[in-house]
């Protein structure tokens, strides 16, 4: 299978960046907050493999309802921002965020197709991970959170970013059921990103593939293979 995109799109967390040390770092401990409970990394790809949790604030407050808890989303939300952000006396687990692949290989990807990013983050989440680093200059157009009315799995965020190209002529590329449902329904090309062998790759392969993947990639640089 040959591709050739004029727009590849990419979904940020889990694709591009690693996130575990973070996002999934402070699901963990903002349960634990709550409830006491020691949950597990596992028990995440769990909530991922539902729709409605690209969301990880959503995510976190049904989690701790769950384990019996009723706690309101914008205090779990707050809670969970300590965390991921950090205070003046904590560090955040920000910082253990990494990119999974090379600036240059994106930056060599750029001259084939133009680069966007459709991303569950917010604006200042996304800008953050983007400041300082040259993949700022490579994604001229990114749809974030406070960019739409509806998050995914709706495809408005997708169709901002086509903005009336033809369909054929994009490429998705994500890891969750949010990101497959909102190709899906924009009638987008999608790519699904699981590492081999990893828990998120056990959890979700078979159903991104059930939702119309054209493959699954052990990493976002396979693509590399596909691009004609």
């Amino acid at each position: 299978m040959k591709l050739a995109p004029k727009l590849i799109i990419f979904d940020v967390d889990g694709v591009l960046v690693d996130v575990r040390g973070s996002f999934h770092k402070s699901i963990v401990e903002t349960v634990h907050f709550f409830t006491g409970r020691r949950v597990t990394y596992a028990g995440i790809h769990e909530w991922k493999n539902k729709s409605g949790y690209n969301d990880d604030w959503r995510l976190t407050t049904d989690w701790i309802a769950s384990l019996g808890k009723d706690i309101p989303y914008e205090e779990v939300k707050a809670r969970f921002q300590k965390m991921y952000w950090g205070t003046k006396s904590r560090p955040g687990n920000v910082a253990r965020e990494r990119w999974l692949i090379t600036h240059k290989r994106l930056e060599r990807w750029s001259r084939r197709a133009e680069l966007a990013l459709f991303t569950g983050r917010t604006r200042h989440e996304l800008r953050y991970t983007l400041g300082g680093t040259e993949a700022r200059k490579i994604f001229r157009r990114a749809v974030t959170m406070d960019d739409v009315k509806k998050g995914k799995p709706d495809p408005e965020g997708l169709r901002l970013l086509l903005d009336g190209m033809p369909k054929r002529d994009a490429l998705y590329l994500g890891d969750n059921i949010d990101d497959a449902l909102s190709a899906k329904r924009a009638r987008v090309p999608f790519l699904g990103v699981l590492p081999h062998g990893s828990e998120a790759h056990q959890a979700r392969a078979k159903r991104l593939r059930e939702l119309g993947a054209l493959d699954i990639l052990h990493s976002v640089r396979d693509l590399e293979k596909l691009l004609a």
